[in-house]
C-alpha cells in the first residue's frame, strides 16, 4: 500500500512540475543537454533566485538532476525511472517544438552556447 502511495505521490509531484510554463520551458531547454544556473535564468530571463526554485523543484520531482563542480551547480534532465516519465519528457520534446516562446528560448541557448555562456565549461 505504501509503495502506491508513493506513485501516486511521484506522479502528482511530476504533473505540478509540468503545470509551471517556467518549469517546461526549463525542461525543453535540457532536452538540448545540461546547462548551469546561469545559463537558464539569462536565457528565460528570470531573476536567478526564481531560477533556481524552479530547478530545485523539477529535481524534487526526479525530472532534473544536478552535478555540482565547485560554486557551479549544472542539470540537466533526469533519466526517466518509468515508462510513465518517459512518455511524458517524449511529449515534450515533440509537443513543444513549435511553440514560439519555446523556439525563441532555444535560438537564445544557440547564441549563448555560441559565446560560451557565463559558467565554466566542464
Amino acid at each position: 500500500m505504501a509503495r502506491a502511495a508513493t506513485t501516486i505521490n511521484q506522479i502528482d509531484r511530476i504533473f505540478r512540475a509540468f503545470a509551471n510554463r517556467s518549469r517546461l520551458r526549463i525542461l525543453y531547454l535540457l532536452q538540448r543537454g545540461e546547462m548551469c544556473v546561469g545559463d537558464v535564468h539569462t536565457i528565460l530571463d528570470l531573476p536567478q533566485p526564481r531560477a533556481s526554485r524552479h530547478l530545485a523543484y523539477l529535481r524534487k520531482a526526479g525530472l532534473v538532476q544536478v552535478r555540482r563542480a565547485g560554486q557551479w551547480s549544472y542539470y540537466s534532465l533526469a533519466t526517466p525511472g518509468t515508462p510513465f516519465h518517459q512518455k511524458l519528457v517524449e511529449c515534450l520534446g515533440c509537443c513543444f517544438a513549435e511553440v514560439p516562446e519555446f523556439k525563441a528560448d532555444e535560438a537564445r541557448a544557440r547564441k549563448l552556447k555560441k559565446f560560451g555562456g557565463c559558467c565554466p565549461q566542464k
